[in-house]
């Protein structure tokens, strides 16, 4: 056999659908629970944020420019609310299941994803033991995919996933990071997404990714503010830091080069969603021509089948799954043991939220945690609030995390 075979034949094996993963503690036991209710939910925090009204200069309010596959229409360029559905029409969701000894688990699916639970995986669930989280994954799996399988249909399933396993960890008086691994890292090094820069250098974060506002329907103008966005960034992060560009499936594989060696003295750490999710040629083509910039995909990517396509193209350095989006935290378990055999490290979108973070702290190849403050121009409460929510320490790295302690994934919610 030559190496080319080999080579084939090996990655073809790490591939494989079927990568085992270790059997969880309680894969054996009977909870004598079942499952007697399945609905959308809008559960109220314990503690909210206190309300306030933002700064007027903060980039998170202003409506501004980023970046996105539809920048090549003028009428829609602006802000991606032109495009994107009208608010409260077709959003995101959360769903409550409800057991026969009154343990309630919670959990978040994507946008559109709401009227399946409801309409149709709840017919499944119904008189079943939330403890059997596999059967129950693999059984929505199959009787959806003939519809949906990448989209609205998983995001109907990532929130249902979720919830049961807040269930089982409440029935079982356990966080949900120790029944997946436990700890493999004393605290979670976190970056801040937004545009809000000195808000965010300021709180103490040491590492910014920052939305991109321009592509090629910019031209050679558009690509000198982009550099100059970076520029300055790098001025304020220093030496030291990290930043990291989301661009959010705006570019191609031409401007990526170019952009790429306009950045090279800026450091860069990853370009993020440069191409839209199913390139996965181009995103190969990126990944062995760039040698000092990482690629970065998986946000819009689902289930361990799309991101074994990212592993065949070696279309990335560092996968970036949505636990609400991609399947869940059951098939997030999956993608980072396919990921782990490759070195390839596993930091999902949104990571740091409150079920992100059990995932993360439990897989030894997850090693950040994205965040996102709320906007500048509140009063500090908020800000020492949202800090204490999410068990925010201080050290070299700048901001950490970590998951709460409280049984299941740690919700704050009112029952």
């Amino acid at each position: 056999m030559n190496r080319r075979s080999f080579l084939a034949t090996a990655l073809g094996a790490a591939a494989s659908p079927a990568l085992p993963l270790a059997p969880l503690a309680f894969a054996d036991e009977k909870s004598k629970l079942k499952i007697v209710s399945v609905k959308l939910a809008q559960p109220k925090a314990k503690r909210p944020l206190p309300a306030f009204k933002p700064s007027p200069t903060a980039w998170s309010t202003t409506g501004v420019e980023v970046a996105s596959p539809m920048s090549i229409y003028p009428d829609y360029k602006a802000t991606r609310s032109l495009f994107m559905p009208d608010p409260g029409k077709m959003t995101s969701f959360t769903v409550e299941i409800t057991t026969d000894k009154g343990i309630k688990g919670y959990g978040d699916g994507g946008i559109g994803g709401g009227p399946l639970v409801e309409q149709h995986f709840s017919k499944l669930l119904l008189g079943k033991d939330p403890f059997d989280i596999e059967r129950l994954w693999d059984m929505m799996w199959r009787s959806s995919m003939y519809y949906d399988r990448a989209g609205i249909g998983m995001h109907a399933i990532s929130g249902v996933d979720l919830a049961l396993w807040d269930i089982v960890g409440k029935a079982l008086n356990t966080p949900v990071y120790k029944l997946i691994g436990g700890s493999t890292k004393d605290r979670i090094p976190a970056y801040c997404t937004g545009n809000d820069i000195d808000q965010h250098l300021e709180f103490g974060f040491k590492r910014i990714k920052i939305a991109i506002p321009h592509g090629p329907a910019d031209g050679r103008e558009g690509m000198r503010k982009n550099a100059a966005l970076v520029k300055s960034t790098r001025e304020k992060v220093g030496p030291d830091g990290d930043i990291m560009l989301d661009c959010w499936m705006a570019w191609t594989v031409e401007y990526t080069l170019e952009m790429a060696e306009m950045l090279e003295p800026y450091h860069v750490y990853w370009m993020e969603e440069v191409l839209q999710p199913h390139d996965y040629e181009g995103f190969g083509k990126l990944h062995a021509a760039l040698k000092n910039i990482r690629i970065a995909t998986g946000e819009h990517e689902y289930t361990r089948y799309g991101f074994r396509q990212l592993l065949e193209h070696r279309s990335a350095s560092i996968w970036q799954p949505d636990m609400h989006w991609c399947g869940g935290l059951t098939e997030l378990r999956r993608i980072a043991a396919l990921a782990a055999a490759w070195d390839i490290p596993v930091i999902p979108h949104v990571g740091g939220t409150r079920e992100g973070v059990h995932f993360i702290m439990a897989t030894p190849n997850s090693p950040w945690a994205e965040m996102f403050m709320p906007a500048p121009g509140g009063p500090k409460e908020v800000y020492e609030l949202w800090a204490e929510k999410n068990n925010v320490t201080r050290g070299p790295e700048g901001i950490y995390t970590r998951p709460p302690e409280d049984p299941g994934l740690g919700w704050d919610y009112v029952e």
